[in-house]
């Protein structure tokens, strides 16, 4: 039976694992950068002092990279530490950017946390890198960094070449002897990572479309994507394959071209975002029943300069995986804009009347994507939604769920609608079908032994997503070579 202090304990790791998925330190529209650090620092604190097993639980789900480095960094200064939070670190650094975890190893040289552990941990995982010559190469400070901090040796030509790389005539690996050649051969450095190169291209002298013509081939997915803009300026095409590309990120594309180039290329992306929303809901597609959503393209779906269009983006992204996870779809954007792909910020929050509208013919589910900023009139989706589910639907037949992308600093939390209706944070879309499973357990019908049991089963999961993660690290490499 559940206490009410188990109900408590509950409420307060759901609000915190809100908060890891939702915020990154960064302004938001209605908060400033440093409201944000200090109020992600008082909940990393409050709970890791009071749920530790649970702070380190949270690993499993899917909170973002600054998070889990903050997470990590603060079980590793804590003295001894159980048994499980080695293997759930080791997860979730397998799991997470190369540039991610040498950042987090530089934070930790510089708070001085040497324990074993920490050693232990960043000698694991520099061995289990694909190519660690490769990532010498890429984030030399980086890598020589963290191998002074655990006390390494490391073995072969490596260590020379992180401390006295031109003490040797010649290296036998061949992405350390293209680095050294580069210095005097502009053949060379095609054979360096992309960002290394385009240093080495600078100094040579050689044009940018010379460059980017003769890299373009061995550039990694996201390299292509980022840099297809700025290459066609130039004439050269990098073939990005837009429909391998994550969701919202390639909604952030999206939302980064101008009206004239969506509509000139709607067929390559809208097919892009379908055929990536496909692979997203797999198995699941078209098992979701009757849904709708109700998408915010409200003027504070712009985000921030820090954050350009990011609640945007998740709102475009929610719209074409529920679009592949429901048996029939219907789009209600608060601007009334039938056409996603021309979505914008733009116009007042009327999230009250567009719910109302969205409640018409009874869904098996509605989704909310929102920064739950309701104000026009202010308070009215709060009020639609109790008297629905008090007065009309007191049985919970129409499922409701709300998705917010931006953490309120002020409130420690995303925003709610009301509180009668789950509200989940939300930064990729893909997660979007495990976070209206895990908004169940905000509602209540749900408890803490339930979530610790749901816990469990996600840190299970994250063994074979380092598999498959490592996978798709092998293969960047072969492309590359």
């Amino acid at each position: 039976m559940e206490t009410y202090a188990d109900l408590i304990e509950c409420e307060d790791v759901l609000l915190f694992a809100n908060a890891a998925i939702t915020s990154t330190g960064q302004r938001e529209f209605h908060s400033a950068a440093g409201e944000q650090r200090l109020s992600l620092a008082f909940l990393h604190s409050y709970i890791h002092g009071n749920y530790p097993d649970l702070y380190a639980a949270t690993l499993a789900l899917d909170i973002n990279d600054h998070n889990a480095a903050l997470i990590i960094a603060n079980l590793l200064r804590r003295k001894g530490g159980h048994q499980g939070d080695a293997r759930l670190i080791a997860r979730r650094l397998s799991r997470m950017s190369p540039p991610r975890v040498y950042r987090l190893f530089k934070e930790l040289r510089s708070a001085g946390v040497n324990n074993r552990r920490t050693r232990a941990l960043i000698r694991d995982w520099l061995a289990a890198r694909p190519d660690l010559a490769f990532d010498a190469v890429k984030y030399r400070t980086a890598v020589k960094s963290a191998v002074r901090h655990a006390h390494l040796r490391p073995e072969g030509e490596l260590g020379a070449f992180l401390f006295a790389p031109f003490s040797r005539a010649r290296y036998d690996t061949p992405v350390l002897e293209a680095w050294r050649r580069a210095h005097y051969d502009k053949n060379a450095l095609y054979d360096l990572p992309y960002t290394v190169a385009e240093g080495f291209a600078a100094r040579h002298g050689i044009s940018r479309a010379v460059f980017l013509e003769r890299v373009a081939p061995r550039l990694t997915r996201l390299e292509r994507l980022r840099l297809s803009e700025s290459a066609g300026r130039d004439g050269v095409r990098t073939e990005a394959d837009l429909a391998a590309m994550p969701l919202v990120r390639l909604a952030s594309y999206v939302l980064s071209l101008g009206a004239d180039a969506r509509a000139r290329r709607r067929d390559e992306l809208v097919g892009a975002l379908r055929a990536s929303a496909a692979r997203a809901a797999g198995a699941r597609a078209g098992t979701w029943g009757l849904v709708t959503a109700v998408l915010d393209d409200s003027f504070s779906a712009f985000g921030s300069p820090a954050k350009r269009h990011r609640p945007l983006a998740v709102a475009l992204a929610c719209h074409y995986l529920l679009e592949a996870l429901a048996g029939g779809y219907r789009a209600l954007w608060l601007s009334g804009r039938s056409d996603p792909l021309q979505a914008r910020p733009t116009g007042p929050t009327p999230l009250g009347r567009r719910i109302l509208d969205g409640l018409e013919g009874r869904p098996d589910l509605l989704v909310i994507v929102s920064d739950g900023w309701d104000n026009a009139p202010p308070g009215l989706a709060g009020e639609v939604l109790r008297v629905w589910r008090r007065k009309l639907d007191p049985a919970g037949e129409v499922g409701i769920v709300h998705l917010n992308p931006v953490y309120d600093a002020g409130q420690f939390e995303v925003r709610r609608l009301s509180r009668v209706v789950p509200t989940a944070g939300i930064r990729d879309a893909e997660d979007l079908p495990a976070l209206v499973e895990l908004a169940r357990f905000a509602e209540g019908r749900t408890g803490l032994a339930e979530l610790r049991a749901y816990l469990e089963d996600r840190a299970a999961l994250l063994d074979r997503a380092a598999l498959e993660d490592r996978a798709a690290a092998l293969r960047d490499r072969v492309v590359r070579s």
